[in-house]
C-alpha cells in the first residue's frame, strides 16, 4: 500500500529536509509525496510528488490538495505558517495563517477523510508558554503565550485536540524547541539570530545579535532551549510512526527534546570552532521586544514523556552541532 503524505509549508528549511527524510525512512515504504507551500516546493530527486503553489487560506486551495492524481493523504505535516516576529509585527496575517489556514486543512481532513483517521502532525512552538513558569516545564505546565506567535500556534492546538477527541483525525502537536542552525537565509522569526549567529560568522559573514551590547554584557547568560535540525527531523519521522495508544488521552501535545544553552555558550562553541576571526563578526544591539519575547520562553524541559515515546535528543551540547554545520558549509551543503 502507499504512503500518501500531505506537507504544508514544504518549501521551507523543515518542510525540504523532512520530504528528503521521509523517503529514505525504512518504515515508510512507497511513499507518494504531495508538497505544498506559497512558492511552488522542490521535490526531493526521484521522488513520486505532486508539488503544489497554494494559497492555504483559501477554501477551494485547501480542498484541492485532498484531490490531486494520489487521492487522500494518509499523514498530514502541517509545518506553514507566519513566524513569531511577524506574527508580532502583523497580528492579522499571523492569525489568518497560524489560525485560520490550519483549521482550513483540518476541516479538509475531516471532510475527505475516512477510517482509519488521518495522521495530522503539527510542528508547535515552546512560544506557546510565557509568564511565571516553574524551573522545569513538564507535561502538566500550562501555557500563557505572551506572543501573537504562541497565541496562534496554541489555537491550532486546541482544535487539533478537539478534532481527535471527536475522531475526525488523529493529531500529535509537536512543541519545538528553537532550531540551531538553520541554514539559508533569517526568517522573520525573533529567535532567527539564534541561528544566525552561528550561521553567518561561519560563512565570513557579520551578523547581529539582539541580546545584549558586548559578550561582556550579563543578558548573554539568557537560557535558551534548543535541537540540531538534524534530530529534530529524525523526530518528526518518528511522529508518525508512535501509535496513538501511546500518548496521553486528554492532549495530543508532545514538548520534543532538547537541551539548554545559553547565548554566550553558543558565541563560545562558535570561537572554539571558529576562532575569534568569526567571534568578530558578531554585532551586538540589544532589542528591548525580542529579548521580552525570548525571555518569556522556557529553556528547560523535562524529556522524560517524549523519551518515553522513542523520540531523540541531541548529545554533548552546543559543540557538535557548530561543528556539524561548520562541516555543511565546507562541503558546500549549508
Amino acid at each position: 500500500m502507499p504512503n500518501t503524505i500531505l506537507i504544508t509549508g514544504a518549501a521551507g528549511f523543515l518542510g525540504g529536509l523532512l520530504s528528503a527524510a521521509l523517503i529514505a525512512d525504512p518504515n515508510t515504504s512507497n511513499v507518494r509525496l504531495i508538497l505544498v507551500d506559497i512558492v511552488e516546493p522542490k521535490a526531493p530527486t526521484s521522488a513520486q510528488a505532486v508539488t503544489i503553489e497554494a494559497d492555504l487560506t483559501v477554501k477551494e486551495s485547501v480542498d484541492a490538495l485532498f484531490k490531486t492524481e494520489f487521492g487522500v493523504p494518509d499523514t498530514i505535516y502541517c509545518l506553514h505558517g507566519i513566524m513569531s516576529r511577524g506574527s508580532e509585527d502583523n497580528f492579522d496575517l499571523g492569525l489568518k495563517v497560524n489560525v485560520d489556514s490550519v483549521r482550513l486543512v483540518l476541516q479538509a481532513a475531516r471532510e475527505f477523510g475516512t477510517q482509519p483517521s488521518i495522521k495530522f502532525i503539527l510542528t508547535s512552538s515552546l512560544a506557546v508558554y510565557g509568564g511565571p513558569l516553574p524551573h522545569t516545564v513538564t507535561p502538566d505546565t500550562i501555557a500563557t503565550p505572551e506572543g501573537a506567535y504562541g497565541m496562534g500556534k496554541l489555537t491550532s492546538e486546541l482544535f487539533i485536540n478537539e478534532y481527535t477527541r471527536r475522531g475526525f483525525i488523529d493529531g500529535r502537536i509537536m512543541r519545538l524547541p528553537t532550531i540551531v542552525v538553520r541554514s539559508g537565509a533569517p526568517a522573520a522569526a525573533t529567535s532567527a539570530f539564534i541561528s544566525g549567529v552561528i550561521r553567518e560568522p561561519l560563512k565570513g559573514i557579520e551578523c547581529l545579535c539582539p541580546i545584549g551590547n558586548s559578550m561582556d554584557s550579563p543578558e548573554l547568560d539568557l537560557p535558551l532551549w534548543v535541537a540540531s535540525p538534524q534530530t529534530t527531523i529524525k523526530n518528526l519521522v518518528i511522529a508518525k510512526h508512535v501509535h496513538a495508544s501511546k500518548l496521553f488521552r486528554h492532549t495530543r501535545v508532545i514538548c520534543l527534546p532538547g537541551f539548554t544553552a545559553t547565548v554566550r555558550e553558543e558565541l563560545q562553541a562558535l570561537e572554539k570552532i571558529g576562532g575569534k576571526a568569526a567571534l568578530d563578526l558578531v554585532q551586538f544591539k540589544d532589542d528591548s521586544i525580542s529579548r521580552r519575547l525570548v525571555s518569556s520562553w522556557p529553556s528547560r524541559f523535562d524529556n522524560a514523556y517524549p523519551l518515553s515515546l522513542g523520540f531523540l535528543v541531541d548529545e554533548g551540547g552546543m559543540e557538535p552541532i557548530v561543528r556539524r554545520f561548520q562541516k555543511d558549509i565546507e562541503a558546500g551543503i549549508a
